[in-house]
C-alpha cells in the first residue's frame, strides 16, 4: 500500500469495549495490550494495511495518552483471526476489561512481519514504542480531538 492511499485512511478512529486477548502482552512480551472484540476488528476498512500504528488512546473518560497498536494476525504467534492490540504508553495499576477504549490511529510505523525469536519480537516492540513516542510529540493536534470528549458507546 502506498503512503498516499494510507493517508486517505488516517486518522482512523476506533471505539469499543476492552476484552480479554491471548494473555501474551504482559506475560510473554512485557507489553500489556488492550484488545477489541471481533466486531470492532471487522469494522476496519478493508484497505487498511496490517501492521503497527501509532496514535492516541483514552480509557473511559480518562486522559488521552500515547499508544502503539498492532493490527493484523501477529505472524510470530500465527493467529487465525485478525486482531487490534493496543499498547497504551502509560503505567496502569490494573487491567481495565469492560472499559471503553477509544483510539485514534495517526500514523503507520511498519508492516507486520515474523521474527526468528521472542527476543527479536520484544526488541521490535520496544523500538516501535520509542518511534511512536517521538512521532506523537510532533502530532499533538489529534490528542484534543472532539472524538475523545463525546459520550462513550456503553
Amino acid at each position: 500500500m502506498t503512503v498516499k492511499t494510507m493517508s486517505k485512511l488516517l486518522p482512523l478512529f476506533l471505539e469499543g469495549e476492552v476484552v480479554k486477548g491471548f494473555g501474551r502482552g504482559s506475560k510473554d512480551l512485557g507489553c500489556p495490550t488492550a484488545n477489541y472484540p471481533l466486531k470492532v476488528v471487522q469494522s476496519l476498512p478493508k484497505e487498511l494495511e496490517p501492521g503497527v500504528y501509532y496514535g492516541w488512546a483514552q480509557v473511559d473518560k480518562g486522559s488521552v495518552l500515547k499508544m502503539v497498536a498492532n493490527i493484523g494476525w501477529c505472524p510470530f504467534y500465527q493467529n487465525k483471526q485478525m486482531s487490534v492490540e493496543t499498547h497504551i504508553i502509560h503505567k496502569f495499576s490494573g487491567d481495565f476489561y469492560g472499559s471503553i477504549l477509544k483510539i485514534c490511529l495517526v500514523g503507520y510505523l511498519r508492516g507486520e512481519k515474523n521474527f526468528s525469536s521472542l527476543d527479536d519480537l520484544i526488541g521490535a516492540i520496544k523500538q516501535d514504542i520509542l518511534d511512536a513516542e517521538r512521532l506523537l510529540n510532533e502530532a499533538q493536534e489529534l490528542k484534543t480531538s472532539s472524538f475523545f470528549t463525546h459520550a462513550n458507546i456503553k
